[in-house]
């Protein structure tokens, strides 16, 4: 174990404090360093002690090791702590049995793991810190280590605090973490003392400009990247350059420019100086980090590289840099042999030591060769000796590594006059133009085609694109002959590129009807291919959501939706996919419409791109509100499949979900319940529990679980599938964040609001951040953040919140949209209580008309909202009107879901309220005993639904003069709320102070 770095804490008294030993795995170094100063703020000592168990030791002699440490023993438990050496868990539990009961008061832990920790962990009683703000993970430390501290407002952290693990640094664009990460740690933490001075306290830092420098595959930019995961808690600015090619580079460096909210135009020079000159003053953050990986060619980069206070890091094949004097060098060499055999058993663990010895050997201990290698033998058969005998004898093809005339005759007889004209001076320039017109007319992507492979184009123009002199002529020439205009890319270059080119829609027709159908086919295929070339086949990353944006205005023009090709076809999916993630129903849907009656007559209705297609159309339709057709489209899909396949038939079980997510937006919920059941298991036994279809499917399963009122098994499931996602996943990753938000919102829906609120204040701000402002799913996870919010007796921004969302939604989706229509309905019960209940009232209504009028009466949906009108009501004095309603909606939601769903025990709770205020309180109290009954068994005894229900039923006693009795109920429940949700949650406030708890109808997305 290595890597100790100590603090006595603050001066004086505090000193007296005991001392804390923070044992962690360098993966997780952010979590150390904030605790480490969350305890000295306190006035505790720490020690900072590097978890790093070698292979060939007993591992209960290195927890023994930890003993001779000063003070307590804090462990920061993750996903490597357990893995480091590697040791099993059996060794684990032995060397825990053996350790830790004669010491048990010296151990604590926490917990930082995506995944679940083993079952032995379970000896150490971890406080679990994932998914939480500052403030809430502060306080489950300090309860963990029996720390008293007085509360500390929420608030920034000092400039020099570690950051909160949780909350990166505003500014980050880094490439994902690579969880199989191993070894390194001299190398990271050799940068570390140079760049940072060894931490805070620890002296200035020796250097501004590290280069890595070793041969190709040496893990050079896997070495930065992971400095930036484990170090970038440091910074305030964390950016990657790739430097391999300078435009590119210089690109990538003044987007920096935009982040940073920098005043300056589009002009790239202007862009680069602004940032050089923010950096270099250290306005507007003063702590940054700029890593460019692959600066091979240093007179390329070299003035890009700023000067300031913070830290560039370099990844390079060569020493040119440190030869300049332009930074100080740092040699990676290849793995240790103790790193690789570490490394190979963990990505294979098939393989005893002595193979990964044999393996590492035969690689030479590179780490690219080693990781492509283990990962083949985990994913393989073979036995390891054959395959080491494969790579020795050096036989490379045995070895896997995964390495017309509508318009006036002026213009046309002009047109073909000035075309004729250029045909003569320019051939080649016509026909560029004639592939311009493939393309849509208001932005041809000229620089798309210039980067075009050269079998994409026809080889006269890939001669003419390979030639920039040529390209640039002809170029011009359009300009100069035609309706043409060119937009050039300003920047420094004396012949700066041309951006887009843009031509008449008129024009745009007039050249096509110009050409012959074999010329419209030729140019039309070239179109697409350029297209497809360009595709980056991942629509639902975020990061390429600017290219595909870029991609669709092109697809009709280019004759997408015509090909028979299946590359064209499959980028066609591609981009009707990403308008399904951006939240772009309405386009999607146009696309799938489009294709499908071109092609209904063509191909097979179970044809792969038409089976996808249909899939895709009945999920738009469903999220535009338009449910009854989506189930149409479903069903039959679905009985043709059924027919005709496999039960177990991948399409088939893809339709079979998709009907399924309509059944639930209908309010069939038992029916898409039992469908989502039976198609997740069977996706599990075809592809494995963890694959991307089967946590989806599980996903919309435990949708399902919380729409039926099954809310403990609900959390479990997408608990679960948040797990894997963060396994599988980054963090940031939208089926990730959706996971997130979907977990948070159990918690809410249990009761567990703090919990809740602590997990979506995160979740939001990471959903804003990769995914703006202005999509669907930022919107639900904002909304479900307002609700968190309300229920914490936030009401003052829970209110600011959700007036923003009805704009916004009303705005990116429309007054009428379904997801619209959850925020109204919200909003209109926010009003209710904390605004203007005219307001309240008008909007209440509106909702509930608009629910009837999509999902029928007898929806959850129209049941509900209408209940809530009747609140409104009463509070208006409307007793009898709004005991009517009362009454209707829980026979209508009794009738729809049982008398045990959370949702009838909610009207029953304001049926009984109704009964209550027009002097039926026999009534109110038959009815409110039935419902305390319900509610304990449905949700258990703490429930805030239960505990409403008991101070209901308290009140209804007194009405009665049972004193006695409603004074221990009522005092009962106040204690439970007390210890439940704390002495001044709103509910607990309203207990005390008698007043009538109500239940608000919430409409869960779907």
């Amino acid at each position: 174990m290595v890597d100790q770095s100590a603090s006595a804490g603050p001066s004086g008294p505090s000193r007296s404090r005991e001392h804390i030993t923070i044992s962690y795995a360098g993966f997780n170094r952010p979590w150390a360093a904030w605790i480490s100063h969350q305890l000295e703020q306190l006035g505790h000592g720490t020690t900072m002690l590097r978890w790093d168990p070698a292979a060939d030791t007993p591992l209960a002699d290195e927890l023994a090791g930890l003993l001779a440490a000063e003070g307590r023993l804090l462990m920061v438990l993750d996903d490597w702590y357990f893995r480091l050496g590697p040791k099993s868990h059996d060794e684990w539990t032995a060397a825990l049995q053996e350790v830790l009961p004669p010491h048990a008061e010296r151990f604590a832990a926490v917990s930082v793991a995506s995944q679940k920790l083993p079952a032995t962990a379970a000896i150490l009683r971890p406080a679990d810190l994932r998914d939480l703000d500052a403030v809430e993970a502060n306080r489950r430390l300090l309860h963990r280590l029996g720390v008293t501290a007085a509360r500390r407002p929420r608030g920034e952290p000092s400039a020099d605090a570690p950051r909160f693990p949780n909350d990166p640094p505003e500014v980050w664009n880094i490439p994902r973490r690579n969880n199989r990460f191993t070894g390194r740690d001299h190398v990271l933490e050799e940068l570390h003392t140079k760049l940072a001075g060894g931490g805070p306290g620890a002296g200035p830092p020796l250097e501004t400009r590290i280069a890595l420098y070793g041969i190709s595959g040496v893990g050079k930019s896997q070495i930065a990247a992971e400095y930036a995961h484990r170090f970038g808690n440091d910074y305030d600015v964390v950016w990657w350059i790739s430097a391999t090619n300078r435009g590119a580079a210089r690109e990538q460096l003044a987007e920096l420019a935009t982040r940073l909210g920098l005043p300056v135009g589009q002009e790239l020079g202007d862009r680069i100086r602004a940032v050089h000159e923010a950096l270099r003053i250290g306005r507007p953050y003063r702590r940054w980090l700029l890593i460019f990986d692959s600066a091979d060619d240093m007179e390329q980069i070299e003035d890009l590289v700023p000067d300031g206070r913070g830290h560039v890091l370099i990844t390079t094949l060569t020493r040119d840099w440190s030869g300049s004097g332009s930074a100080q060098e740092i040699e990676v060499l290849p793995f240790t042999r103790v790193e690789s055999v570490a490394y190979a058993r963990r990505r294979a663990p098939r393989l005893t030591p002595m193979e990964a010895d044999l393996l590492a050997d035969a690689v030479q201990d590179l780490p690219l060769l080693l990781a492509q290698t283990a990962a083949w033998l985990d994913a393989n058969p073979m036995s390891p000796k054959e395959y080491i005998e494969l790579i020795r004898r050096g036989e490379p093809s045995l070895v896997g590594i995964r390495i017309s005339s509508d318009y006036p005759m002026a213009f046309q007889t002009s047109w073909a006059i000035t075309l004729n004209t250029l045909r003569e001076r320019s051939p080649a320039a016509v026909e560029l133009l004639k592939l311009f017109a493939f393309f849509a007319p208001d932005a041809i992507p000229v620089p798309m085609l210039a980067r075009a492979r050269r079998g994409d184009l026809p080889e006269h123009l890939a001669d003419l694109a390979a030639e920039p002199i040529s390209w640039n002529t002809a170029l011009r020439r359009l300009t100069e002959s035609t309706a043409v205009r060119l937009d050039y890319q300003v920047s420094q270059d004396s012949d700066p590129a041309v951006e887009t080119a843009q031509m008449h829609r008129l024009y745009h027709r007039f050249l096509r009807s110009d050409m012959t159908e074999d010329e419209r086919d030729h140019m039309s295929a070239t179109a697409c291919r350029v297209l497809v070339t360009a595709d980056p086949q991942n629509p639902s990353d975020t990061r390429c959501w600017e290219l595909y944006a870029e991609l669709i205005p092109h697809l009709e023009a280019a004759g997408v939706l015509d090909s028979p090709e299946p590359a064209v076809q499959e980028l066609l999916l591609n981009c009707i996919e990403y308008l399904r993630v951006r939240g772009e129903y309405r386009m999607g849907l146009r696309l799938c419409e489009q294709f499908i009656s071109r092609w209904r007559t063509r191909l097979e209705p179970t044809q792969r791109t038409l089976l996808v297609l249909t899939h895709q159309h009945a999920n738009m339709l469903r999220r535009l509100g338009r449910y009854r057709e989506a189930e149409a489209v479903g069903s039959a899909i679905v009985d043709q499949l059924a027919a005709e396949r496999d039960p177990a038939d991948a399409d088939l079980l893809r339709a079979q979900d998709g009907l399924a997510g309509t059944l639930m937006a209908l309010g069939s919920y038992e029916e898409a319940y039992r469908l989502f059941d039976a198609v997740w298991r069977a996706y599990a036994e075809l592809l494995g529990p963890e694959a991307p279809r089967t946590l989806s499917s599980r996903h919309n399963l435990g949708s399902a679980q919380a729409l039926l009122g099954r809310y403990e098994e609900a959390l479990v499931t997408h608990r679960e599938v948040l797990a894997f996602r963060k396994r599988e996943l980054r963090d940031r990753h939208h089926l990730t964040l959706n996971a997130g938000n979907a977990h948070a919102r159990l918690l809410r829906l249990l009761g567990r609001y703090r919990d809740a609120t602590s997990s979506q204040e995160l979740n939001a701000r990471l959903h804003l951040q990769v995914m703006g402002r202005h999509t669907p799913q930022t919107l639900r996870a904002e909304h479900d953040l307002a609700l968190c919010l309300r229920r914490t007796g936030e009401v003052a921004r829970a209110g600011t919140l959700l007036a923003d969302l009805v704009e916004r939604s009303r705005r990116v989706l429309g007054p009428r949209h379904p997801e619209t229509l959850t925020v109204l309905a919200d909003h209109a019960t926010f009003l209710r209580e904390h605004g203007d209940l005219g307001q309240a009232r008008d909007l209440g209504e509106e909702v509930a008309e608009r629910y009837r009028a999509l999902t029928g009466e007898s929806h959850p949906y129209t049941i509900g909202t209408l209940g809530n009108n009747g609140l409104v009501r009463a509070e208006f004095g409307e007793t009898a009107e709004a005991l009517e309603i009362a009454e209707r909606a829980l026979a209508a939601m009794t009738q729809a879901l049982g008398a045990d769903h959370p949702w009838t025990l909610g009207c029953a709770l304001n049926a009984g309220a109704a009964r209550n205020r027009v002097d039926d309180e026999q009534g109110a109290l038959e009815l409110g005993r039935d419902t305390l009954e319900r509610a304990k068994e449905t949700l258990g005894d703490t429930h805030p639904m239960t505990l409403s229900a008991k101070t209901a039923l308290a009140e209804d006693l007194r009405q009665l003069r049972r004193g006695q009795e409603a004074a221990k109920l009522e005092q009962e429940a106040v204690q439970q709320l007390t210890d439940t949700l704390g002495a001044e949650h709103p509910h607990t406030l309203s207990a005390r102070r008698r007043r009538r708890p109500y239940w608000d109808f919430e409409p869960q997305p779907v």
